[in-house]
């Protein structure tokens, strides 16, 4: 069975998440049904239908997540190696050598993965370009737009 790897933090969201649809969204849902039943008629009842429809949600929702949970490998940064490198979990900070940019990315896995945030995907086309690489480093991502060069300026351990 393949491991999914992920980090502490994203690790607890997943948790704290079926906490929440167990403890909080299926208690509401089920009220809502036994609410849109007493309403009558089930064929013509969209209250009814609505909540059967986001019942099925979150109940595949939890399945999906207790899968996951079952194959995490959870990885702490803190506890690796800090020898300088690009690994799952790093903080890096690179200047896109075309136009003097900066930017911060942390690799994270694919369920945490939020660009808005700066978390990329460990199995995004930069991550994967980054890996095993250093500070001081040159690298070339293949992105659909076409190729672009990177300095890795630094590498944190957060």
């Amino acid at each position: 069975m393949e491991t999914i790897p992920i980090t502490v933090s994203g690790a607890k969201f997943l948790e704290d998440e079926l906490l929440r649809l167990k403890d909080e969204e299926r208690p509401r849902i089920v009220n809502d049904i036994a609410t849109a039943r007493e309403h009558g008629d089930l064929k013509e009842n969209a209250e009814y239908h609505a909540a059967k429809e986001e019942q099925a949600f979150v109940e595949g929702r939890i399945q999906e997540i207790e899968f996951k949970l079952s194959r995490l490998q959870i990885i702490d940064v803190k506890q690796l190696n800090q020898d300088g490198r690009c690994v799952f979990g790093t903080t890096v900070n690179l200047l896109n050598l075309s136009d003097d940019s900066e930017i911060i990315y942390q690799i994270v896995g694919e369920d945490e993965a939020d660009i808005e945030k700066g978390k990329i995907s460990c199995h995004s086309p930069i991550a994967r370009a980054l890996m095993g690489n250093e500070e001081g480093d040159e690298v070339t991502v293949n992105a659909p737009k076409g190729d672009i060069r990177y300095e890795i300026l630094d590498v944190q351990y957060l």
